[in-house]
């Protein structure tokens, strides 16, 4: 059974994102969980000082992280990049130096948007932090979620099968890069 960690990038209530994710959720394969962080906004500003003696938060995401076979980020774009308090938790999990909870995770990326492009930009700008962290995203499929607003319900339920198709693509494509990371690390 892979374990996949969502993460949506985004503290608003009524977030697309996080519509996304929720949507995931319902997508995932039999052989796959799909677990949500939903403590974003408990999560400080990264302060170096602090990183010896982490906040609770921050060492429960970390366990999460490091739990999880997987992890599933859900971002919006903001300003052509992810939002702050997504970067700033990517940061604390990759502290102290030689103590990243991202080290070596397979990794999928959607993103939701009101816009045309669906959150493209941070979409590679997620991409470009994800070298560093030696994280091994997958390339394809691009779920980018344009027109967002559209695709969703007054109850929040994906309504676009289009979409659902993506989804469904991009979490089989992720259930089975993370087996064939494991058969790789078992030879």
């Amino acid at each position: 059974m892979i374990n996949i960690l969502g993460i949506a990038g985004s503290l608003r209530k009524e977030s697309l994102n996080k519509k996304a994710l929720n949507a995931a959720r319902l997508l995932v394969p039999q052989d796959a969980t799909l677990e949500v962080f939903e403590h974003l906004a408990e999560i400080p500003p990264f302060n170096q000082d602090l990183e010896q003696s982490l906040p609770d938060i921050v060492i429960q995401f970390k366990k999460q992280i490091k739990g999880a076979d997987a992890i599933l980020f859900v971002t919006p774009e903001y300003n052509y990049s992810v939002p702050g308090v997504l970067k700033n938790a990517i940061d604390w999990a990759s502290r102290p130096y030689g103590d990243s909870a991202w080290e070596g995770k397979p990794a999928a990326i959607m993103s939701a948007s009101p816009g045309m492009l669906g959150g493209a930009r941070a979409q590679y700008h997620l991409r470009q932090i994800m070298v560093f962290l030696n994280m091994f995203p997958l390339n394809r499929p691009e779920v980018l979620i344009p027109s967002a607003h559209d695709k969703f319900d007054d109850k929040c339920n994906l309504i676009d099968e289009h979409t659902k198709e993506k989804i469904t693509e991009l979490l089989k494509a992720l259930d089975d890069w993370t087996i064939q990371g494991q058969f790789s690390k078992m030879k």
